[in-house]
């Protein structure tokens, strides 16, 4: 079979689309929330149901991670991509609000392996050099599949109804299991990697991070100081996703008073801002390393920058033009996915290969976990105190997780070699 020149960023290429078609299908509900909301008559409270049952599915991430670590990528993320798709198209069939949030519930349960798997191929895949720009690259999907949601669900609406736009979603995601399940093996299966490029990614690997074939222990890996000190910023900095995806659509409509045709012009562009914020990270941890920097404290540096831009979200609120909302929103979106992408690639620094999606899994849990009590906090109180508490904030938890960043993960005595972006 002909050997493929540099396998892994191909690799890389065909989880980011996974990603993409995974966000798009988690995303595809928050844009089609005004239009469903007002056909099935769902109140708010309703709605902060729903999407805290999605948080409460995906909160379950140990257990998809502990899979993807037993089963292996290929089997594991084939079922559970499978299983989303299928369950997406279910939605399309629904008509209660508690119907909904079982699907929602089941929905968040099998795409909450997205993250893990992620993070395991590129653990298992890239040397250490390069995982934060192809933690990057994987990370686009997520903000991509975010940004195609509010044009695709309102031409599905416009066209047809929103229901379409539940079972187009689940279709693509059925397309994408055939492809992953074609076209991936690691790196010691695959038939098309060289001898030269897989050389290459096990001499740039950690030797103390090697698989050493046990299973991982989730109380042992809860003991341990780094694990909290990326769980923790995670808690506190995903609820800005969730706010991106779930509300700010109804936002826009509610508070802006933005019509359908607005939303699919303007609610995507945070999400293009956050595609922009997966490369921004990494180009910021190579900067620091070239002067010097350990790639443990260039990570930490980068997290703390993206902290300090989320400040600009406590205005999104006071401003009154509606598009310099929408401009503080894509601030928003950029500075979270440069902080974000920064800490969920630090489980491959600090973690073993076999331990990386349960890691990954649990931190995901965190923040989820922060996803879901601001959701049912939003859900509860926005009709009340509106949206400005809440941008609020959203611009200053991630000071404060960058301060346990800094605090609870110790530096590696070995810097991984400076440079972040890919080679052949």
């Amino acid at each position: 079979m002909r050997r493929l020149w540099a396998l892994r960023w191909w690799i890389i290429a065909l989880v980011m689309l996974g990603a993409m078609l995974n966000y798009l299908t988690r995303a595809t509900m928050g844009v089609a929330a005004p239009t469903m909301l007002a056909d099935l008559s769902i109140s708010e409270r309703e709605y902060g149901w729903i999407t805290g049952a999605f948080q409460a599915g995906i909160m379950l991430q140990p257990a998809v991670g502990y899979v993807l670590d037993t089963l292996g990528l290929r089997t594991g993320l084939a079922i559970f991509a499978g299983a989303w798709s299928a369950i997406s198209i279910a939605h399309g069939f629904a008509s209660t609000w508690p119907a909904f949030a079982a699907l929602r519930g089941l929905l968040g349960f099998a795409e909450g392996s997205a993250n893990p798997a992620g993070m395991k191929v590129v653990a298992t895949w890239f040397p250490a050099r390069e995982r934060g720009f192809a933690g990057g690259v994987y990370n686009i999907g997520a903000s991509f599949g975010t940004m195609l949601a509010p044009p695709l669900v309102a031409w599905a609406i416009l066209a047809f109804n929103w229901r379409a736009a539940f079972i187009i979603t689940g279709l693509l995601g059925l397309v994408w299991t055939a492809l992953w399940w074609w076209g991936f093996r690691t790196p010691d299966q695959h038939p098309r990697l060289s001898p030269q490029e897989r050389a290459k990614i096990l001499e740039g690997q950690e030797p103390d991070l090697h698989d050493d074939g046990a299973r991982p222990s989730m109380l042992k890996l809860m003991a341990r100081r780094d694990f909290w000190g990326i769980a923790i910023p995670r808690l506190l900095a995903d609820p800005t996703w969730g706010t991106l995806a779930f509300w700010i659509p109804l936002y826009l409509v509610q508070t802006r008073g933005f019509d359908l045709k607005q939303i699919a012009m303007f609610a995507w562009l945070p999400f293009l801002a956050a595609d922009l914020g997966c490369l921004f990270g990494p180009a910021v941890v190579e900067f620091l390393q070239r002067r010097g920097v350990s790639l443990i404290n260039a990570r930490r540096g980068a997290f703390t920058l993206g902290a300090l831009m989320m400040t600009g979200m406590m205005f999104v609120g006071r401003v009154e033009s509606p598009y310099l909302a929408i401009a503080l929103l894509c601030l928003g979106g950029f500075a979270h996915q440069t902080l974000s992408v920064t800490v969920i690639t630090m489980a491959s620094d600090l973690f073993k290969r076999n331990e990386v999606a349960t890691v990954a899994g649990m931190a995901g849990t965190f923040g989820n976990l922060g996803v879901l009590i601001f959701s049912l906090l939003i859900g509860g109180l926005v009709a009340t105190v509106g949206y400005d508490p809440f941008f609020l904030a959203l611009g200053l938890l991630d000071l404060v997780g960058a301060a346990v960043l800094w605090t609870l993960v110790r530096d590696r005595p070995v810097r991984a070699p400076v440079s972040e972006l890919p080679a052949a």
